[in-house]
C-alpha cells in the first residue's frame, strides 16, 4: 500500500488537497454556515484543532476568483449538500485575515504586523484600484496597500476594503478573522494589552458593526473575550464556544473520522493507544480527537509502525497557563491538581466572558482559562441558580504529562532557589531525624502525582539533592549485585559516599516496615562492596520510606 501523505502543520485547503495529502472531510461545515445564518460568528476552539485549515477552506468555496476552485471540493461531502449550497461557491468578494502573527514584543511592533497583514489583503486586487469611483477613495486604497496610511485609516481598513470589493462584485463581503486572540494574550504577557484592546476593538467595530458590505463574518480563537473588552456592540455575534452543541463535529476528529484514519495507515491495534492519549475532548455532546497529535503520530509510523506515542501539542505552546496555576496554587488547589493527575474530577463554576486581565485575579479564572483551552475536558454539567458549574477532568495522557511536566520544571527552579545546606549536612552527619523532617516539609510543598510512585519520589529526592555541592550524584547506577536508588560520592575517597534507597509505603503505619525492608535491601544486594573496592571508608546507608507527603528515614 502507498502511504499517503499527511498534512503535518499545512494550514492551507488549497495546498492540502493538491498535494494529495490525507484529508478529514469538514465541509459540512459550510453548510452549517448557511442553514444557521449567523452574521457575525466566533468560534472558540483550542489551540491546533484545525480552526485555520476550516477558514482556508472557507476562502477557497466562497472566494470569487478567475481560478475555478471547484475540483478542490470533488468527492466531499458538501458537493453531495444540494443546489442551494453549491450555488453560493464562488460567488462572493473574500477578506482573510490571520491575527496569529502578532507576537511582537512591543504594541508598534505589533501594529506594524497588523499592517502587513492588511496591505497583503489590498495587494491581492490590483484591479479595485483603477476601479474605483473617486480619487479619495483610490489614494486611500493606495496608502493602505503601500503601509504609508496614517495609523487610523487602518482601524477602518477592513470596513473600506469590504465596501470597494462589494461595488465592484456587486455581492456583498464575506470577512474571515482567524486567532483574533494572540495579540491579545501576547499584549497581556507583554505589558501593553490595554493598548492592544483599543486596536481590535476599533478594528472589529468597523468592519463587523452596521456594515452594509458584510455578508457574514467568520471569527476565530481560543477563548472568548468578553464583549465589553473586545466585541462592543455587536448584537450581531454569535458565540460558538466548546460547549455549544452546533458546530462541534467540525473541529478536531470524532471516533468515526479516527478508526477510519487507523484502518487507511494499518494501524487499527493501535486504537486503545490511541484513545488513551489523544482523545478525551468534549465539544457540546460530541467526543473528539487531537487532530494536530493524531495526524503527527500517525505519520511517524510511515518508517516504524511502532512508533513512540509522543506530547506532539505540548511542543506547540509554552503552556504558560498552566504554569501560573502552578504558581499561585496554594493548599486547596494544589490538592485539586493531585486529584487530576490522579484522574479524578473537579467542580467549578464556567464564566464564557472573561478577559486576560481577570485571568490570575481569582483561581475559578484560572480553571475557566483551562477549559476553554483544552488543558481540562467538560465530564458533566449542571445549572444552580444563575451559575452553570461543570464537572471537569484531564482529557488524556498527553494533556496529563503536560500537567507532570510543567510541575517538575516549576519543582526544580523552586528547588534552586531553597537554601538547602541543612539537608545535605544533616545527610552527610548521619542526622536521620533532621533529614526526615526537611523532606517532609518540601513534600507538603510539592504538587504530587502518585500513578508511578517510586519513580516521583525517587524524583523529588534526586532533584533535592541535585546541588549538594562537591559530591557526584548517581541515580539507579549498576553496584554490587543491584541498583542503588540514589548514590552520593566525594571525589576522593577520603571523603564520604551515601546509599539511599527508596520504598514506597501503602499506608502510614508501613513506613518504618519499607525503612527497614531497603536498608536490608541495601545490605543483601551489597551496594557498598563496589565503594568499599574503590577505597571509600566512610560508607552511610539510609532506607527513605514514602507515604503520599509523609516521609520516614532510617
Amino acid at each position: 500500500m502507498s502511504w499517503t501523505p499527511l498534512p503535518v502543520g499545512v494550514e492551507s485547503f488549497e495546498k492540502l488537497i493538491e498535494n494529495g495529502c490525507y484529508y478529514v472531510d469538514k465541509t459540512l461545515f459550510i453548510k452549517d454556515l448557511l442553514d444557521l445564518g449567523g452574521e457575525v460568528n466566533l468560534f472558540t476552539r483550542p489551540r491546533r484543532f484545525g480552526k485555520t485549515l476550516n477558514m482556508s477552506m472557507l476562502r477557497c468555496f466562497f472566494e470569487k476568483s478567475d481560478v475555478d476552485r471547484s475540483h478542490l471540493f470533488k468527492g466531499t461531502k458538501i458537493m453531495g449538500a444540494g443546489e442551494r449550497y453549491l450555488s453560493k461557491m464562488g460567488q462572493y468578494p473574500v477578506i482573510s485575515v490571520s491575527l496569529k502573527s502578532m507576537k511582537q514584543g512591543s504594541f508598534e511592533e505589533a501594529f506594524h504586523c497588523l499592517k502587513e497583514v492588511i496591505a497583503g489583503e489590498f495587494k491581492l486586487h490590483p484591479d479595485l484600484l483603477n476601479a474605483l469611483k473617486t480619487d479619495d477613495d483610490r489614494k486611500k486604497y493606495s496608502l493602505l496597500m503601500n503601509r504609508e496610511a496614517d495609523d487610523a485609516e487602518y482601524l477602518t481598513s477592513l470596513r473600506f476594503l469590504s465596501r470597494c470589493l462589494s461595488e465592484y462584485y456587486g455581492k456583498r463581503t464575506i470577512i474571515l478573522i482567524d486567532e483574533y486572540d494572540v495579540p491579545l494574550e501576547n499584549s497581556y504577557f507583554r505589558g501593553f494589552y490595554e493598548r492592544m484592546v483599543d486596536l481590535i476593538r476599533s478594528l472589529f467595530e468597523s468592519a463587523l458593526k452596521t456594515n452594509d458590505a458584510l455578508e457574514f463574518a467568520v471569527i476565530t480563537g481560543c477563548l472568548r473575550i468578553s464583549k465589553e473588552s473586545i466585541f462592543t456592540g455587536l448584537n450581531n455575534l454569535n458565540v460558538v464556544s466548546i460547549t455549544d452543541k452546533s458546530y462541534a463535529e467540525h473541529f478536531g476528529f470524532t471516533q468515526v473520522e479516527v478508526d477510519k484514519m487507523l484502518e487507511h495507515y494499518g494501524l487499527e491495534e493501535k486504537r486503545d493507544d490511541v484513545r488513551d492519549w489523544y482523545d478525551g475532548y468534549q465539544f457540546g455532546d460530541t467526543e473528539v480527537y487531537n487532530p494536530w497529535s493524531l495526524i503527527n503520530y500517525v505519520n511517524s509510523c510511515y518508517k516504524d509502525k511502532d512508533a513512540m506515542f509522543k506530547p506532539y501539542w505540548s511542543n506547540t505552546s509554552s503552556n504558560s497557563i498552566v504554569r501560573t496555576l502552578v504558581e499561585k496554587a496554594d493548599i486547596s488547589v494544589k490538592q485539586e491538581i493531585e486529584d487530576l493527575i490522579d484522574g479524578k474530577t473537579i467542580t467549578k463554576p464556567i464564566h464564557e466572558d472573561i478577559t486576560y486581565d481577570d485571568m490570575d485575579s481569582t483561581q475559578d479564572n484560572l480553571w475557566n482559562f483551562l477549559f476553554f483551552t483544552g488543558y481540562l475536558k467538560k465530564i458533566s454539567e449542571y445549572q444552580d441558580g444563575e451559575d452553570i458549574f461543570i464537572k471537569m477532568a484531564i482529557p488524556n495522557s498527553e494533556v496529563r504529562y503536560i500537567y507532570k511536566n510543567t510541575i517538575r520544571r516549576w519543582f526544580e527552579e523552586k528547588t534552586q532557589e531553597k537554601n538547602l545546606s541543612p539537608l545535605y549536612e544533616s545527610i552527610l552527619n548521619g542526622d536521620r531525624e533532621k533529614m526526615e523532617t526537611i523532606l517532609s516539609e518540601n513534600l507538603m510543598e510539592t504538587i504530587s502525582f502518585y500513578d508511578q510512585q517510586e519513580s516521583y519520589y525517587h524524583g523529588f529526592l534526586t532533584g533535592m539533592l541535585k546541588n549538594i555541592g562537591n559530591y557526584i550524584v548517581l541515580s539507579n547506577r549498576e553496584a554490587g549485585n543491584g541498583r542503588p536508588d540514589i548514590l552520593l560520592k566525594y571525589p576522593s575517597v577520603k571523603g564520604k559516599a551515601v546509599i539511599l534507597e527508596i520504598k514506597v509505603a501503602k499506608t502510614y503505619r508501613e513506613l518504618e516496615k519499607k525503612c527497614d525492608e531497603a536498608l536490608e535491601q541495601i545490605e543483601k544486594q551489597k551496594y557498598d562492596e563496589e565503594l568499599r573496592q574503590e577505597g571509600y571508608q566512610d560508607i552511610l546507608k539510609y532506607g527513605v520510606a514514602f507515604y503520599r507527603k509523609e516521609c520516614m528515614v532510617k
